[in-house]
């Protein structure tokens, strides 16, 4: 997956988290409508691949789930309270976390787009 000059936004979610559920489309559309963003999603319980997969097909995400735990990557530690994105500038480095359920609003203003 080639994130070079795009904005990254790394999502925690868990199949347990009304908002994370609430949230999966708007960060569908936001995946599959935009050449700058990347949506990778992470999640929250550690669950082996297979129940990983098998939870996102039932939750209808579209974008890739990461099995590996990134959130040492960019100095920041996992993520308390669900659902939480990570923004990850062009530059590769943090920018910001959104807390909380998000709209698409929401998502678009923390992008600068």
């Amino acid at each position: 997956m080639d994130v070079s000059g795009k904005v990254l936004l790394v999502n925690y979610w868990a199949e347990w988290c009304k908002p994370c559920r609430e949230e999966i489309p708007v960060l569908n559309q936001l995946a599959d409508g935009n050449n700058n963003i990347v949506v990778v999603g992470v999640n929250f319980d550690n669950l082996p691949i297979a129940e990983i997969q098998k939870q996102a097909d039932k939750l209808g995400i579209t974008f890739p789930v990461l099995v590996a735990e990134p959130q040492g990557r960019w100095g920041q530690e996992k993520p308390e309270v669900l659902p939480s994105t990570f923004i990850i500038g062009t530059d590769g480095r943090w920018h910001k976390t959104l807390v909380g359920p998000q709209d698409r609003d929401d998502f678009i203003s923390a992008l600068n787009l």
